[in-house]
Order: C-alpha cells, then structure tokens, then sequence
C-alpha cells in the first residue's frame, strides 16, 4: 500500500452520543467528535473533503445512527471510516456489545444498537478498506470477534478488508477523565494527528497509530486500547505524520494525478446515481469518459469503472463490448491482488462461459484463484 487513502474516493462517520436519560453523560464526546472531524479534514492530516466527513451527535433511534453509515458506504469506493464515542454495553443475555442511544438502558440491548448491525453496514459497502474505531466501554469485544478462533472470524466478521482500533479490553471501562476536554484513547488520538510521531515513518500506518496509542496510553496507567485487523489492513497508511512536516513550509501543488484520480471517482458516483435513477444509457459516456484516465497507483479506481461500465453493457444487451472490457481490466488485474481484481476474473468468466468459451474462462478462473492466494500468503 503506497500513499494515503484518496480523500475523494474515501469516507468517514463520527458517531457520538455525549447525553443519556438512563445512563452516566460523557460530555467529552462532543469534543472528541468535532474535533476529530477537524483533524481528519485538515490538508495536513488526510485532507478529506467536509462533505465527505459526516458527523451525528447524540442519535436516538437505530437508524440515525446506521444511515449515515449505509450512505457513506455506499459512496465510498477507497476508505470508509466509522468512529463512535460514547456508552458500549453488554446484553444481559448474551454478553454482546452494544453502542448506547440517548435512550439506553443498562443490560438491555433492544434499547441499543448491536455492534453486530454496524458491521453488517459496513459488510454491505463496496469501499476497498474499512476502518472502525471505538471509543467506549468494553469495546473491546468488537476486536475479539475479529481476533477468535478462525471459525468465529469467517462465521462473525467477515468484513472484507476490516481494521478495528477500540478504546479497551472487552472486560474493562473506557476512560472519561473528569476535567478534560476528550475521553483517554481519542484525546490520545487526537494528541497523534496534531503533533505526530517525532521517530515515526513520514505516512503513519495503523498499526504503527495502535503502537504509538497503547505505549503512550501505558505511560499514563490508562486502558490499552486493542486492534484486529483482516488482510494485512494495518499496513494501511492513514494520516501524514505532522512531526516530519516542514515548519512554515506551504502546501504542494495539486498534482494532475490528483485531479484525474478525482475525476474517476465523480464519474463512478455520477454513473451509478444515474443507474439508481434509471438512465443506464446516460450512464454510459460517463464511464467511458472515466475510463479515458490514466492514474498511476490507481488502479483499484479504474476497476471499479470498468466493472461498472461492462455491467450496463450487459443489461444494455451489448456482451461483446462487455467481454472486451473486462479483457481490459484484466490486463491490470494480474498485476496486484484486490477484491475488485477477483471480480473482475469472475465477471469475464461468467461471460466467456455464456459466450461458449469455456476454456477462456477457466484460464480466467484459475487466474482468480491465483490471487487468492496470492492475497492470503500476504497476510
């Protein structure tokens, strides 16, 4: 994984819930919401777009909480990142987590919202990456459903290309500190994204964040926060490193990359409003305008135009010029591992099958299962 998470492509949900009618109140999790949304924002850190960023203070019902998330999922075509702050809870039946609404109750989950329902949201999203990071009690037990035994990682979470950063073990409270402006594990956070890592890398990567958090956070005799991470996603490189920054040094050039990565990711979300809407045909010079850039390291984001592209192709009737852009698309496939890569080896399968080339297609599909493993030694 080379740079960081294209801000166009990528989205964040920062969840709070600061007041409660049956619960303690956290007043600091407004702060660690707003300010975090600033950081994450700010041109310095990551640069995501404030429309990309959305935030939601003290939810009430289930579904304001996990509508934002289905949305930026759905947007989202790099990185989604979800964060919530506030009160986890433990079903008295069960033991499971739940995030606390305004009106939770203690031990009573229907109250709540299954941790279980927010990884479906994210299940559901076609980004490439997925971070999640909780800042609540016993939060710790999202991390173990992905860190047991393998059975319970494919069965429980099988989140395609998940990272967890949670706030603490499954078995211990989050820390509020009376009289500070955040909570322990974000106001530690935060403390990252603003000043850096002094010895760190240039581009901070998640699991060097979780080192640098559970070291600081040990310091102090505060709870250690814990990780779980699929396919190698704490290799992922999130935020530049403030440290290493040169003081008093302007910001660089939008670079051309920059904007025609941008325009990929525009013409993907505008196709696919346009599909929802039911202009397919609409939909088609938009792709293949898309398709048109070149951008390097980008390769994951003309995937998905092509994807897309050669599925109105095939609803439209026109297979032949489908078949040759998923032929395309699989001359960059071969070349890095990826969920969009697989697809598209199966996608030109399947067509080459209904086509009558069978033998194409179990190339193509051995191919497939090359990647596989390919992605699995990588681990």
């Amino acid at each position: 994984m080379t740079g960081l998470p294209d801000p166009g492509a990528s989205r964040a949900v920062l969840i709070g819930t600061a007041g409660y009618r049956h619960l303690a109140a956290l007043p600091a999790v407004e702060a660690n919401v707003k300010d975090l949304a600033a950081e994450l924002c700010d041109a310095t850190v990551w640069g995501l777009p404030e429309q990309h960023c959305t935030t939601v203070l003290d939810p009430q019902h289930p579904a304001e909480l996990l509508d934002p998330v289905g949305r930026a999922g759905e947007e989202a075509v790099d990185t989604l990142l979800v964060y919530f702050a506030g009160h986890g809870m433990r079903d008295a039946e069960t033991a499971d987590l739940y995030l606390a609404l305004q009106g939770s109750r203690e031990h009573v989950g229907y109250t709540a919202v299954a941790y279980q329902h927010l990884r479906s949201a994210l299940r559901d999203s076609g980004a490439r990456r997925k971070v999640v990071v909780l800042d609540c009690c016993f939060s710790g037990r999202a991390a173990r459903t992905l860190a047991g035994t393998p059975e319970a990682f494919a069965a429980q979470a099988a989140v395609e290309g998940a990272y967890v950063l949670t706030a603490s073990p499954r078995d211990r409270v989050a820390l509020a500190p009376d009289g500070e402006r955040h909570t322990a594990f974000t106001g530690e956070l935060l403390r990252i994204l603003r000043d850096g890592i002094h010895d760190g890398p240039e581009l901070i990567d998640l699991d060097t964040l979780c080192r640098t958090m559970e070291a600081r956070l040990r310091s102090k005799n505060r709870p250690l926060p814990q990780s779980a991470q699929e396919r190698g996603m704490g290799r992922l490189r999130l935020v530049r490193n403030r440290a290493r920054a040169v003081r008093g040094a302007p910001a660089g050039p939008v670079l051309a990359a920059d904007v025609r990565s941008a325009m990929v990711v525009a013409g993907i979300g505008l196709a696919r409003s346009l599909r929802a809407a039911g202009r397919s045909g609409d939909a088609l010079p938009v792709l293949r305008l898309a398709l048109q850039e070149r951008v390097h390291d980008g390769e994951g984001d003309l995937l998905a135009v092509q994807l897309e592209l050669s599925d109105i192709l095939q609803e439209t009737g026109q297979t032949r010029e489908a078949i040759e852009v998923l032929e395309e698309a699989f001359q960059q496939a071969h070349r890095f591992y990826g969920p969009e890569a697989v697809q598209v080896c199966r996608r030109l399968a399947a067509l080459l099958q209904e086509s009558g080339n069978h033998v194409e297609a179990c190339a193509v599909l051995e191919h497939a299962l090359d990647l596989l493993e390919d992605g699995s030694r990588a681990l």
